[in-house]
């Protein structure tokens, strides 16, 4: 058993009445469960896919728990929003979205010539936990 999150975003009544029946909601949209047996996780997400066709445009559900197997020990499964690919690379999740006509692309290129500062151990910025 392991703790399972839950995000949602603009899901018709339903959804969050189901998911509030197996795990806590802490803040509008946010749920969790300290610990969740897979059977019961399994059978939430297949509810949530089984109502999937209800999800509107900006709407959407991200489940995720700790699992040894998967990127970064992290496992994620998306239904609906948000409209971003996520991408395993080198055993970390990236996020992924095509740039839009609300990107301001030269600034981005910009950005992407800086050089960054070389590294300093004195730098006081950072900080030795």
């Amino acid at each position: 058993m392991v703790m399972t999150i839950a995000i949602t975003r603009n899901l018709p009544d339903r959804f969050g009445g189901f998911i509030g029946s197996c795990m806590h909601e802490l803040a509008p949209g946010v749920y969790v469960a300290p610990k969740m047996k897979k059977s019961v996780r399994e059978r939430l997400w297949k509810v949530m896919m089984e109502w999937s066709e209800l999800i509107p445009d900006d709407g959407g559900i991200v489940l995720f728990w700790r699992s040894p197997e998967a990127p970064s020990n992290l496992a994620v499964r998306v239904l609906g929003w948000p409209k971003k690919e996520l991408v395993e690379y080198e055993g970390m999740w990236l996020t992924h979205r095509n740039l839009t006509e609300y990107h301001n692309i030269g600034e981005l290129k910009e950005m992407s010539d800086l050089k960054e500062p070389e590294f300093s151990e004195e730098d006081p910025s950072i900080q030795d936990f």
